[in-house]
């Protein structure tokens, strides 16, 4: 008896390590596969789609993957002084922020968050838009394996082409063609500021409307951007 209860514990043993082995191996190999790949779709885009059709909305998606080279150098700048400040230093977590967050949560209903640019590229692209301990830990691990992966130019090029800007835009391209008219290496810096400044709620505030909260939100954004060095900043990446 002993030794069939052994036996099935080898057994369980053994499959969960299958699991877990593959569940590592697989999802490596596909953080790498987009390391070289312009991501054509992300896991947000299709949470948004899906949702839509539950709800029988009319939705459309604008989506154009540009090199981030063909992003103005000023947008990479505004995202990282609005939404992260310390991504070119961290290994994809800024745990002062993180501190600071969970002791304003503790004092306040209005929650604050505190995820980087590595992990919003890690949510955004592979996983679904929840507050679940289950998608957190999910999410901890891909920004993990994008850092240890890709060079920090490469999460802001793939942030910046898949981040949501508004309803059914994503990327600096759709977001600076919808907004402004124009493609995205023409951004200028206040144009810039406001697309950083909407990011918070892009399905509630919009670039080319902007209210006065985003209004202040996009001249703090560019006082940001030149203390931290503005495009030079996103040029050393």
């Amino acid at each position: 008896m002993a030794k069939a209860k052994g036996g099935w514990r080898r057994r369980i043993l053994l499959a969960l390590a299958w699991l877990v082995g593959g569940f590592v191996g697989s999802t490596a190999i596909v953080v790498l596969f987009f390391r070289f790949v312009p991501v054509p779709v992300s896991a947000l885009m299709v949470q948004r789609r899906v949702e839509a059709w539950s709800s029988s909305e009319t939705y459309v998606a604008r989506h154009r993957w540009v090199p981030l080279e063909e992003i103005a150098p000023c947008l990479g700048a505004a995202v990282i002084a609005a939404e992260d400040q310390t991504f070119p230093e961290h290994f994809g977590f800024d745990w002062q922020a993180i501190e600071k967050a969970v002791q304003h949560n503790e004092r306040s209903r209005r929650k604050r968050g505190a995820s980087t640019v590595s992990q919003q590229t890690a949510k955004n692209l592979f996983l679904w838009n929840s507050r679940s301990w289950t998608r957190k830990g999910l999410e901890a691990w891909f920004t993990l394996l994008l850092e240890a992966g890709w060079s920090k130019r490469r999460i802001l090029e793939v942030y910046l082409n898949i981040v949501e800007f508004g309803d059914g835009i994503y990327g600096a391209e759709a977001a600076s063609r919808a907004f402004f008219g124009k493609p995205a290496k023409r951004l200028a810096p206040a144009e810039a500021a406001l697309l950083a400044a909407v990011l918070p709620n892009p399905r509630k505030f919009r670039a080319d409307a902007p209210s006065d909260y985003i209004r202040g939100r996009q001249a703090w954004i560019l006082n940001q951007m030149r203390q931290l060095g503005g495009e030079r900043m996103v040029k050393g990446l």
